[in-house]
Parts: structure tokens; C-alpha cells; sequence
């Protein structure tokens, strides 16, 4: 591959940074390295409009946590509002280093990060690797910006498999299909990258695809292995409650939404989303704390909003069921408090007024007093038909009461039928062959994934069938939990082997393995039952 000329005369730089000095010193680095064109601003909501109405190449995005308004408020905001162009690139610069800072600003997906202070070497390298990225993706970004992802998807397909970007881009492309609701091509293209580079953003990806293609199971299987191997990738919980979620087990969810905002804690989604599961599965009081830290992350945060404060009050409506008369008057005064301030704070917010009522006329149902409650849920009604924005009155009286809401659930009907991958026997040749190597090598996890996809390409497939059954039995051997639920899909895979076309030595594994079955766990043999079938 013959090297890229990297110039830095011709890019149009914005330098954000609080400190007089460290911003003339940034900014003398760059007239170091040749860049010309150089806008230096303090941080300051200003930056918004600023990077709104100009395109700049490179953004240069400084934080201190003693600023007014910190670089990483403007980070989330500029996400937040789809500010951050695809054909910028943005280097996060934090003083504070600290692990909550770190993985707040990766929630945001800068393109790098730079600890400061920092030499002009270091920078020269960030600044290098993104110009090289955007040449390599000019023509990919510029179809992303202008909303045509399609031509993005064939331009991703232009970059040749020797240039140094060609991961990124068939990341890159993988994201688009999944933008394009196509995740059987995702997911056909993830795999075999991640197989390949073991990148744990292109796993990530991958645990996308399954989700959209409602596989929660292997999902939760990706997922787990990503985390084990990186135990910071907090994404990586937040898709595993998800998949959780997706599979029925909330307490699952729950618990995993709870370390995802314990490792990173500055996220008013991620505290939301775990007050919401946890108020499902009776945690009252974790759900409390989470709606508190939204509400106080919320005074500098672009996601600011009434909710936590509708949330909030109804955990004192859940309170107030099972607690004694006195007790029921001293939270029912504390929810009016709560609505109140929210009222305060969002005067000119008329659907919060709207729901504020509803979650009174709860209140008064939950009480037994039917009139009382009827007639909030009128007046409720009343002023819901005068917004120029009405809400769906039902839908958020399900909302606010914390129970789950079917009508907004993305899973399909019950007689929608899974997408499945198409048939390709050679494809699963292949799969079940890469699942052999990750096994030699102990990786159990990414074998079982490779065999879910061998079978799903030929369903047939004895070889991978019974590969399947035996990775489950040793794992069910070597592993206490999920024990019984392990054992059930060892029973499900033997039994589909009997449909299947199976060699002679697949025959004498069938008869091993109906044979281990009869045996007690403890008295299987140790380590592997048997040489995988080719």
C-alpha cells in the first residue's frame, strides 16, 4: 500500500478550550505541525452555533472540570442535537482522567481521546490517524452527512482490504446496514470480521445484529465474552440488559443496568433506563436513586427534563400501597412536593401538566377513591385536547405507573417468524470449522456462536448438531450455573440430530453422548468429551 501524503495546510481547525494558556500552547503545537487555518474559542454555548453553521475538519474539544459549562456538557450536547458531522473528526482533550469522566465522553463516541497535558508528538499522532481515516472515508462520510446510506454502504465496499482503514471501514458498513434495518447482512459481515480482528467494537456490533434479529440468547453469549475480555466496555452491559430485557429475565437486567451505572455514573439515559427496570422488578429503592442522580445530573445536562420528577412521585405512589396510614400521608405530601418542584422547574411545560394529573389520579385510584380519581383523569383529558401536541393519554398513564408498555415493545407479534440466515452448506462448513478453532483455543463462548451460525446456515448440518450438544454437556459439567437450562439444549440438539444426515463417526458420537446423558454430571470424564467433527 503506498503511504498517504498527510498535509495539515489546508484543514480548517476549531481549538475549544477554557484555559488562556493551555489554548496558546495547543494552538502553537499546531503551527508546529502546519496548520493554517486555526479558530481558538473558549468553551461556552456559543461553540453549538458555531459548529452548527461552519464546517470545520478537526475539533478540538478541551475539558475542565471547574468550567461553568465543561467540555464534556458540550461533547453530549453536540451528540445529543446530531451536531457532530461524520465528516469531522473530534479529539476529546480532558484534564480529569478519572474513569467516570472517561467513559461519560466515550458514551458520546469522540473519534479520539487526549489526556492533557500532552507533547506535540502525541497529538501529531491523533491528529495523523484521523486525517488518514477521513481520507480513506471521504466519500463514505459525505453520503452518511447527506443522509443517503446506501451509496455510504457501496462506498465502504471501494476501500481496498490493504489499506490500513479497511477494519474501520467494514465496521463502518456494518453500522450502516444496521441503520438500514438490514442485520442478516450485518450480522453475515460482523461475524467474520470479528472472528478475524477479535475487535470489541466490532463485537458490540455483532450482539446489535442478534438483538435486531431477536436473538436474545446468543446475544447474552456475545455480550458476556466482550465483558470478561473488557470489563470498562460499559455499551456492552447496557446492550446485555437489553438482550436480558429481550429475553424475559428483568432482575437480570436490572442487575446489569446497576453495574453498568455504578462504573459509569454520569449518564442520565443509563440512570433513567435502570430506574425503569428496576421499578418493574419491585427495587424501589434503587429506582429512587436513580431518578435522584438524573434529576441533579440534569441541572447541566442536555437531556434535562421532567421525567425523573414523574418518576420519582409514582415510586412514592408504589410506596404508599403497602405502607401504614400515617406513612401513606407523609409520602402522598412528599409526591405532591415532587410534582410541585418539577412544575416549578418546567413552568412553561403543558404536558407536564397533563401528567402530573394522571399521576394523582393513580394515586386517588390506588386509595379507593374512584371520584376523586375519575375526576383528575378528566381534567387530565381536558387539557391534553387543548395541546398543539397532544400525548397518548393511555400510553402515558402506563409510563408513569412503571409498568411495562406493550404497545411500545419492538418485539414481534407472537406469530412473527424469525428471520433466519439463508441456506449456504458451504458457509457452515466453515462456520463449524471456525467453532473447532476457538474451541482448541478455550473459547468456548465464540464456538458456541460459530455452531449457532453453522446450523443456521444448514440446519442439517450433523456435524455442527452434535458439536453443539457436546460443548453444551461440558459446559453444563464445568459450570454450576444455568445448569438444568444447559442439559435441556444438550436433549434439544441429540434429538435434532436424529433428523439429520450424519457420517459414521457422527453415528458412534450420537450413541457417546445418548450414553453421557444417562451418567450424573459428576461422573462424565473430565476435560474434552471428544474430538469436534469436522
Amino acid at each position: 500500500m503506498n503511504p498517504r501524503r498527510i498535509t495539515y495546510s489546508d484543514k480548517h481547525v476549531l481549538l475549544i478550550e477554557s484555559s488562556g494558556n493551555m489554548r496558546a500552547t495547543i494552538v502553537q503545537m499546531l503551527r508546529q505541525l502546519g496548520v493554517v487555518n486555526i479558530k481558538p474559542i473558549t468553551v461556552s454555548q456559543r461553540v453549538l452555533e458555531l459548529i452548527q453553521q461552519e464546517n470545520f475538519d478537526i475539533i478540538l474539544l478541551g475539558h475542565n472540570a471547574s468550567d461553568k459549562i465543561t467540555g464534556i456538557q458540550l461533547l453530549e450536547e453536540a451528540r445529543y442535537r446530531n451536531f457532530m458531522r461524520p465528516t469531522s473528526g473530534w479529539i476529546f482533550m480532558t484534564s480529569d482522567s478519572s474513569q467516570q469522566v472517561i467513559l461519560h465522553a466515550i458514551d458520546s463516541n469522540p473519534d479520539y481521546l487526549l489526556t492533557k497535558p500532552f507533547t506535540v508528538e502525541e497529538l501529531k499522532t491523533r491528529i495523523d490517524a484521523l486525517i488518514v481515516r477521513k481520507q480513506v472515508l471521504h466519500d463514505v462520510d459525505q453520503a452518511v452527512e447527506q443522509g443517503d446510506l446506501e451509496a455510504a454502504v457501496h462506498a465502504c465496499d471501494t476501500i481496498s482490504v490493504t489499506d490500513l482503514s479497511y477494519d474501520f471501514a467494514q465496521r463502518y458498513k456494518g453500522r450502516l446496514l444496521l441503520s438500514l434495518n438490514k442485520p442478516t447482512e450485518a450480522l453475515a459481515l460482523l461475524q467474520e470480521r470479528f472472528w478475524q480482528t477479535a475487535d470489541k467494537d466490532t463485537g458490540l456490533l455483532v450482539a446489535q445484529a442478534l438483538l435486531a434479529l431477536k436473538q436474545p440468547e446468543e446475544a447474552i453469549q456475545q455480550l458476556h465474552e466482550l465483558i470478561e475480555n473488557h470489563p470498562l466496555l460499559v455499551p456492552a452491559l447496557d446492550l446485555l440488559a437489553q438482550a436480558y430485557e429481550m429475553h424475559g429475565d428483568m432482575e437480570q437486567a436490572r442487575d446489569v443496568l446497576h453495574e453498568a451505572s455504578r462504573k459509569s455514573p454520569l449518564g442520565i439515559p443509563r440512570q433513567m433506563e435502570l430506574g425503569r427496570i428496576a421499578t418493574q422488578t419491585k427495587a424501589l429503592g434503587l429506582a429512587e436513586g436513580a431518578y435522584k442522580r438524573s434529576i441533579v445530573l440534569g441541572r447541566s445536562s442536555c437531556y434535562r427534563s421532567p421525567e425523573p420528577y414523574l418518576r420519582l412521585a409514582n415510586i412514592r405512589r408504589l410506596e404508599m400501597q403497602d405502607a401504614s396510614e400515617d406513612r401513606q400521608i407523609e409520602l402522598h405530601n412528599d409526591l405532591d412536593a415532587i410534582l410541585n418542584h418539577a412544575e416549578f422547574s418546567f413552568p412553561k411545560d403543558e404536558q407536564l401538566k397533563v401528567k402530573s394529573l394522571l399521576v394523582k389520579s393513580l394515586v386517588y385510584g390506588d386509595l379507593g377513591k374512584r371520584v376523586k380519581s375519575d375526576g383528575l383523569r378528566r381534567e387530565a383529558e381536558k387539557r391534553n385536547a387543548q395541546l398543539s401536541d397532544p400525548i397518548d393519554i393511555g400510553r402515558e398513564t402506563l409510563v408513569l405507573s412503571g409498568d411495562p408498555v406493550p404497545m411500545l415493545d419492538e418485539r414481534p407479534e407472537q406469530t412473527q417468524v424469525r428471520a433466519r440466515l439463508p441456506y449456504d452448506e458451504a458457509l457452515s462448513d466453515k462456520m463449524n470449522r471456525m467453532a473447532i478453532r476457538h474451541y482448541m483455543a478455550g473459547k468456548y463462548g465464540q464456538a458456541m456462536r460459530c455452531l449457532n451460525m453453522a446450523i443456521e446456515y444448514n440446519p442439517t448440518s450433523g456435524s455442527a448438531i452434535l458439536n453443539q450438544a457436546q460443548l453444551y454437556l461440558e459446559v453444563a459439567r464445568d459450570q454450576s450455573d444455568r445448569r438444568d437450562e444447559r442439559l435441556t439444549m444438550v436433549r434439544r440438539f441429540i434429538k435434532l440430530s436424529i433428523r439429520a444426515q450424519l457420517s459414521e463417526i457422527a453415528k458412534i458420537r450420537q450413541h457417546e453422548l445418548f450414553s453421557y446423558l444417562k451418567l450424573s454430571l459428576d461422573q462424565l470424564p473430565r476435560g474434552s468429551l471428544g474430538v469436534l467433527l469436522r
